[in-house]
Order: C-alpha cells, then structure tokens, then sequence
C-alpha cells in the first residue's frame, strides 16, 4: 500500500527517486510516528496522513532548492530536512531546533537512515554560527520573524525558502522594506486538499 502511494504521489510531482530513496522515505515515516508516541513530534498519527501531510509535503519543494548547503530552521520532526537530505544525498542539510527531545530524533533518524549529508544542532536559531545559501522552514514562524532570527546566516544574493499554507498576504505585507518576495509559488500536494505555497524571499543588496 505504502510503496503504491508513495510511487503515486512522487509520479504526480514528476518526481523519479530510486528504490532505495523510496525505502528510505517510508522508514523515515515509520520511524517519525514510533518515536511521536513518547516525543510528540507531529499531530498526525495516521502513516497514510504522514505519507502526504509530511513526505509528498516536504518534497512539493524539491524543484526549488538548489545545490548550495541548507539550513533548516525549526526542523522539529525533521521535515523538509530529512525528506530533502534523503533525495538529494549531494546536498548538505543542517537541521535546528531549540528543543532537546526534537534534537535528539534528528540525529538519530540521520544515523539510522545513513544520511552522511545532515548536521543537527541543539540551538537557538539566532545563536547559531555559519552562511547558507538557503534557509528553509515549514510551520516555524511569521515571515518577518523567521528572516530577523536567521538573517545573519544567510549569505549574500541567498534565499529563504518558506513553506506556508494559505498565502500569507500579511505576514508579506508586514516584511521589512529590503526584503523582497522573488516568487510566491502555489504548491499542489498529492493527497493534500489544503493550500499550500512556498515564498521565496531575498534580502535587497
């Protein structure tokens, strides 16, 4: 049932992965919903709600990250991290998050699933060291929020890459005045009805 589905879903986004990154994404699943049970990491319980809802969710980005180190911010169950590091095994994926418990389940699902490409910290975004190129997040903050903590990871010309529901005209409206909104993409989710969008946003040189 699963692999049917996944397959279904990722063929619906035109996505081709090998059998191994399929593997790879429905143990991710499973392992995310075994430790949910004591850690809480997610509201979802149902595998076929986290097949869509969190795998197919992550992925819908997959078109617009490119090749430069990420950094994930509020990586929470690791999601857009860990699907993301999964397929694409050339990029480096640094995932954070101020809760210890979350941390945890980062670097153990990076150690179970092999992925030599994810870093974890315990940390708070705005402490953290480093320059990424992009910097993703998926239900962390507001808009503005979410540039003024990590505004000074980000590196000349990159981009943040925020994962929102419904467009979010006025966490928009509400940015500072050199931040400029490159692209406001409506993403569609395979088992998805909700809206979902990815802004894209850079800082005005």
């Amino acid at each position: 049932m699963s692999e049917l589905t996944l397959s279904s879903g990722l063929a619906e986004l035109g996505l081709e992965l090998s059998p191994t990154a399929q593997t790879q994404l429905l143990a991710f699943r499973d392992l995310l919903l075994k430790w949910n049970k004591t850690y809480n990491l997610t509201a979802l319980r149902d595998p076929q709600q986290a097949l869509s809802h969190h795998l197919l969710d992550s992925l819908a980005i997959l078109p617009h990250v490119g090749p430069e180190p990420l950094l994930d911010v509020g990586s929470g169950g690791g999601l857009p991290g860990i699907p993301l590091a999964i397929v694409r095994p050339e990029l480096a994926v640094r995932m954070v998050d101020t809760v210890q418990k979350k941390a945890t389940f980062l670097q153990q699902a990076a150690i179970q699933l092999g992925l030599n490409n994810v870093t974890v910290n315990h940390a708070r975004v705005e402490e953290l060291p480093g320059q990424y190129a992009q910097i993703s997040s998926r239900a962390f903050a507001e808009l503005s929020l979410f540039v003024e903590l990590s505004r000074h990871l980000l590196t000349p010309g990159g981009r943040w890459l925020a994962m929102k529901g419904v467009r979010p005209d006025a966490e928009i409206a509400a940015l500072p005045a050199d931040i400029v909104v490159e692209r406001i993409i409506p993403l569609h989710v395979p088992g998805l009805e909700a809206e979902r969008h990815l802004i894209i946003l850079k800082a005005d040189q």
